[in-house]
């Protein structure tokens, strides 16, 4: 499959293997799995970087195998649930970053198709959010926008 915003085919990246049931050798219990997502989260530790930290320091290679849930929805069940989701607020910080470089840098012809591809990405998973419920119908990206709620 043709990847979206070049020329070239690419193989995706390495897939997990086909398992269904937690390991033996994971060494924590789910209610200590759950434990420990709520108190990496108190520490202001995002989702993404608490499944890294699980999977490195705690050897639980999968949180959705372990506790039947991901670490968003125990995020969501403990109150630890952002105004925007996660991926789409590291887009909005990469795309302020990259029109601050832009500004400072009017000739930099390359990161301004950049700045352009990270809009892209971000108004296909605002559309994708709106369909799912996660957004509201009136919420709307812009840069000026982004700048006001991020920073």
């Amino acid at each position: 499959m043709a990847k979206m915003h070049t020329r070239r085919k690419g193989k995706a990246s390495s897939e997990r293997p086909m398992v269904t049931e937690n390991p033996s050798w994971v060494p924590l219990s789910a209610t200590e799995i759950e434990s420990k997502i709520e108190e990496l989260a108190k520490e202001g530790i995002s989702g993404a970087m608490i499944g890294m930290i699980l999977r490195d320091q705690y050897a639980v290679p999968n949180v959705k195998l372990a506790t039947g849930k991901t670490v968003t929805q125990i995020l969501d069940e403990k109150g630890f649930k952002g105004d925007l989701p996660e991926d789409l607020s590291r887009l909005m910080v990469r795309a302020i970053n990259l029109n601050v470089h832009v500004k400072a840098n009017p000739n930099d012809v390359a990161n301004k198709r950049g700045l352009a591809l990270i809009e892209a990405k971000i108004r296909r998973l605002e559309r994708y959010y709106k369909r799912n419920g996660v957004l509201p119908a009136t919420w709307k990206y812009s840069l000026a926008n982004a700048e006001l709620m991020l920073k």
